[in-house]
């Protein structure tokens, strides 16, 4: 399908090496957007993106920042805008997810996912926002979860952390509308390298059984939905949770 108002477009997405942060990238590109790649240590990984991206028939910038560290995004952002005009589009992706039980699990834990998947939303939206309404356009995309809104056994850092993304994307969306659009993805179980190192293969097939679609997304899926949230079709979507999940919640 073709998205209106994407092409000729910036478009920074954070933890984008691999998994969904690549797909979105990659879906962002083929409609001729500009991407800019966000990693942590993984420069290979995202030069791969890079080049496929640009193969796709977008252009692509390589950034590297920890969207936890407040100075490094800021950086990052100056970068972007430097070498690629402007940011029109800001898909927050990174995450890390911790299975533990939750009497085990540390401060330190606990802190490490709150930084990476929640406070990274701020920072970025921190930095990137005085740009976007100086432009007097923009759009914002948070990558939530499921999970955000069913919760889990040994997954309390995480679900707690999404479930942060949600409730200041909302926020967000009513303190910046109408000139920037801010609205979140909750995706169901994706079939990305990090899915598989969370289960194992027996849970991965009771999962899987328990989506009434009966299998799980692929990471091109849910790109589809990040590109479609970005395009002049979404144009009336404020600081709205898209959920592709495969029904594996109803709400």
């Amino acid at each position: 399908m073709a998205f209106n108002g994407i092409r000729n477009k910036t478009v920074l997405v954070t933890g984008a090496p691999s998994g969904i942060g690549r797909a979105v990238a990659v879906a962002f590109a083929e409609h001729g957007a500009r991407v800019a790649i966000n990693h942590l240590g993984r420069a290979r990984e995202a030069a791969v993106v890079a080049d496929m991206a640009e193969q796709a028939g977008g252009a692509a910038l390589v950034v590297e920042a920890d969207v936890s560290d407040r100075t490094q995004v800021r950086a990052m952002v100056a970068d972007v805008i430097r070498h690629l005009g402007r940011i029109d589009v800001l898909v927050n992706n990174a995450g890390v997810v911790l299975v533990k039980p939750f009497l085990e699990t540390t401060p330190d834990d606990w802190q490490r996912v709150i930084d990476t998947d929640l406070t990274s939303v701020f920072h970025t939206c921190q930095a990137v926002l005085p740009h976007m309404l100086e432009n007097g356009a923009g759009c914002i995309i948070n990558v939530a979860s499921e999970l955000a809104f069913l919760g889990r056994d040994r997954y309390t850092a995480y679900t707690a952390a999404k479930g942060g993304v949600v409730t200041l994307t909302r926020s967000l969306a009513r303190e910046f509308a109408p000139d920037i659009r801010v609205n979140a993805l909750a995706p169901g179980p994706t079939d990305t390298a990090m899915l598989a190192s969370e289960l194992t293969t027996p849970e991965l097939a009771a999962k899987e059984r328990d989506i009434p679609l009966r299998r799980f997304a692929s990471a091109q899926e849910i790109a589809g939905s990040a590109v479609f949230l970005a395009s002049d079709q979404a144009s009336f979507y404020c600081g709205e949770v898209l959920s592709p999940n495969g029904g594996a919640l109803m709400r």
